[in-house]
């Protein structure tokens, strides 16, 4: 089994949405956004996945130039292909025109040598949506506190 190296995660989505389905995506890199992927210089924050033409592009992740790159460093959020099998794709379509559910990155690892992006089929959260699951999440972790002192 290959080993999976974690180079960030999209917090937010988590906070914002309800995660339903997660698929892995291989994603197109150059050369030295790759460098600056193994330097841990990726933002996730604001991403999302769209669909066109038959293909998936992530807009809005940010890679930083790498620092020892040349003039040519390309652009820090410029859209980037995902790498998807067609039938994937096609589930993806049909369940983003639903009402409500969009495509966001929560994950970038590396799978071996090669960067994956884990992409999620997610469901927005309305504002007494975030407010339970904190206060679920602050009992868990109460919960947690008094079961450790014991």
């Amino acid at each position: 089994m290959e080993s999976e190296k974690l180079i960030a995660t999209n917090k937010t989505a988590y906070h914002n949405y309800f995660i339903e389905e997660k698929y892995e995506a291989g994603i197109v890199l150059e050369g030295s956004e790759v460098k600056s992927v193994r330097l841990g210089k990726v933002n996730l924050k604001d991403c999302y996945v769209v669909i066109k033409g038959g293909e998936a592009f992530v807009l809005n992740m940010h890679i930083s130039p790498y620092e020892k790159g040349s003039f040519f460093n390309p652009d820090p959020t410029r859209s980037r292909k995902l790498l998807l099998n067609t039938r994937e794709i096609n589930k993806l379509r049909g369940k983003v025109q639903t009402k409500g559910y969009t495509l966001v990155a929560t994950k970038m690892y590396f799978k071996g040598s090669l960067v994956k992006l884990e992409v999620a089929l997610a469901k927005g959260k309305e504002l007494h949506d975030k407010r339970k699951s904190a206060q679920e999440k602050d009992a868990k972790r109460e919960i947690e506190r008094a079961m450790k002192s014991r």
